[in-house]
């Protein structure tokens, strides 16, 4: 697929991976359409993408729900005439372990909550689902090359503290797979799905922690550094490029190993 002139809707767009997909898409000539929950974060991503001559559109919009995402899909249609790419990176984290036992008594003295699983699950999978399902839905009937984007994570191995988030990026991490399975069973030829699935990348969020936590978390790194945003921005424009990415998932780590063989 060409770069220049294609239409790509990127969820997240306000911050972090969703606003560098969204830049670096925009740099290279695609036209881009950025929704976020953060109306300013929104405006402030497209306006410095249209100060760098990149055409852009966004809309408030959350991920769960099915009119608001259709009504993102239409405004890419609707101002760029096609859609060709969806990146699915909006999501939350709501971290904490399913029963925290008190070390002393040994009794539970505090549990994750219903909501707190129930949360996550619902931005990053079912709101990932009813993305890739719009997109792929006028993608198929319209009869545009296309690329399905779902945003997995090395966590998909399973995280201490993160059997929400953990469960979300596993589930995720097998859909291209699946949907490309399904779309050959029917014949379809042009549309493609891969997924990416990063390791600790250099969000403010992540660049803000507790750093002696971030340096532990950096020894398991063979690459020594945090992952950039930018980095897995151009992992996405290769995939769009290349129409023989197709059915995987990608992990761009730096080189995560196994916490035993850190030195």
């Amino acid at each position: 697929m060409e770069l220049k002139g294609a239409v790509a809707v990127v969820t997240g767009g306000a911050s972090g991976i969703g606003e560098a997909v969204a830049k670096s898409m925009a740099l290279k000539g695609m036209k881009v359409v950025i929704g976020d929950m953060d109306p300013k974060g929104l405006e402030r991503v497209a306006g410095e993408i249209a100060a760098a001559g990149g055409e852009v559109a966004f809309a408030k919009c959350n991920v769960t729900s099915d009119e608001e995402v259709a009504n993102l899909m239409d405004l890419a249609i609707e101002r760029f005439g096609r859609l060709n790419v969806a990146v699915a990176c909006a999501g939350i984290i709501k971290d904490g372990l399913m029963l925290n036992v008190d070390k002393e008594t040994g009794k539970v003295k505090k549990a994750m909550t219903t909501e707190q699983f129930r949360a996550v699950i619902d931005v990053n999978l079912v709101g990932a689902f009813i993305t890739l399902r719009e997109a792929g839905m006028r993608m198929v009937n319209n009869g545009w090359d296309g690329l399905l984007v779902p945003i997995s994570s090395v966590n998909k191995t399973g995280q201490t503290g993160q059997m929400n988030y953990s469960s979300a990026k596993a589930a995720l991490a097998l859909w291209p797979k699946i949907l490309v399975g399904e779309f050959q069973m029917r014949g379809v030829k042009n549309v493609r799905c891969v997924a990416i699935a990063p390791g600790y990348v250099g969000t403010p969020m992540v660049k803000g922690m507790n750093q002696e936590a971030l340096a532990g978390l950096l020894k398991g790194v063979h690459l020594g550094r945090l992952i950039e945003p930018s980095e897995i921005a151009d992992s996405i424009l290769f995939a769009v490029q290349n129409d023989s990415m197709n059915a995987t998932c990608i992990e761009i780590t730096g080189g995560l190993i196994a916490n035993g063989l850190a030195k």
